[in-house]
């Protein structure tokens, strides 16, 4: 470990790591974290280094810290280390992708920052690389260290080549992991035209579909009016599906709840429901 040093700092000090891609939410693990502050202080410090423009960049701790601003503390215990950029990257992403809550877009921005700085790594190391073997080697180590495998790790990346709104959907489960890998290969244009698409049929493409989008897209023969005749075309063993609109539910949550927490939530709720519900029918069975 890197020399380190031990301070209590105010936290107009700290700074958010460059392009971090883990967001501060205001959810209830947040709430809670506010709440075992209050009680108990920062218990461990906040790993930052320093800044050369002044102040410390936070590599882990970025919620400590904004639990703190929040109740207005004015000092933050810290440790300081002093990184390269490659480490405190690595470090970063370390300390943050065991989150119980990650979001998919979270997870692919955080391995891809990861590998480039492995890879940079290892170029400053050996002085040379092979990109396909360094890839593999350096995916299978990320992929080791979070329990997933090389595969699992490329495929995130490749959301990262989805355009914003795609991969916003995806983040709020309203797109499956798998086609939206597919999808990522179209290009920027294409993806924009199945988007509109998407939102005007209320519909997202199979697996299936979502290869077959790709293909078109490399070879330049896709077109919008396909794109609007697969989207509304009848899926094998498709079922009427029912849906909630999040704007229309997300006034009854705490800001901040994911959709995956709302979700939860409702299905929990459904589940006493229809408990209760049984419970209802079996007594009027008894009293006929």
């Amino acid at each position: 470990m890197p020399n380190s040093l031990e301070l209590n700092v105010s936290p107009a000090l700290l700074h958010t790591f460059a392009n971090h891609p883990f967001h501060v939410r205001k959810d209830m693990e947040m709430n809670e974290l506010v709440d075992s502050i209050r009680e108990s202080g920062v218990i461990v410090p906040l790993i930052v280094r320093s800044r050369p423009e002044g102040g410390y960049e936070i590599i882990s701790g970025h919620r400590r810290c904004e639990a703190c601003r929040e109740l207005g503390i004015e000092k933050v215990p810290v440790r300081v280390q002093e990184l390269t950029d490659d480490e405190a990257t690595i470090l970063m992403v370390n300390s943050n992708i065991q989150r119980e809550h990650v979001l998919p877009s979270e997870k692919a921005f955080a391995y891809k920052m990861k590998m480039d700085a492995m890879k940079h790594q290892g170029r400053a190391t050996s002085g040379q690389v092979v990109p396909k073997l360094d890839d593999r080697r350096t995916g299978s180590q990320i992929g080791s260290s979070s329990g997933e495998s090389y595969k699992t790790v490329q495929r995130y990346i490749r959301l990262t080549h989805l355009i914003s709104p795609i991969l916003q959907m995806v983040d709020e489960s309203r797109m499956a992991f798998n086609p939206a890998v597919e999808i990522s290969y179209m290009t920027p244009e294409h993806q924009r035209w199945l988007q509109a698409e998407m939102e005007l049929c209320e519909a997202t493409p199979s697996l299936v579909q979502s290869r077959r989008l790709k293909e078109m897209s490399h070879s330049g023969t896709l077109t919008e009016h396909y794109l609007h005749t697969l989207l509304t075309e009848q899926k094998p063993n498709q079922r009427q599906k029912f849906f909630l609109n999040q704007s229309d539910v997300q006034r009854f949550f705490p800001p901040g709840y994911t959709p995956e927490q709302m979700q939860n939530t409702i299905f929990s709720l459904l589940k006493t429901w229809g408990h209760a519900h049984e419970h209802t029918q079996s007594q009027q069975e008894l009293e006929r």
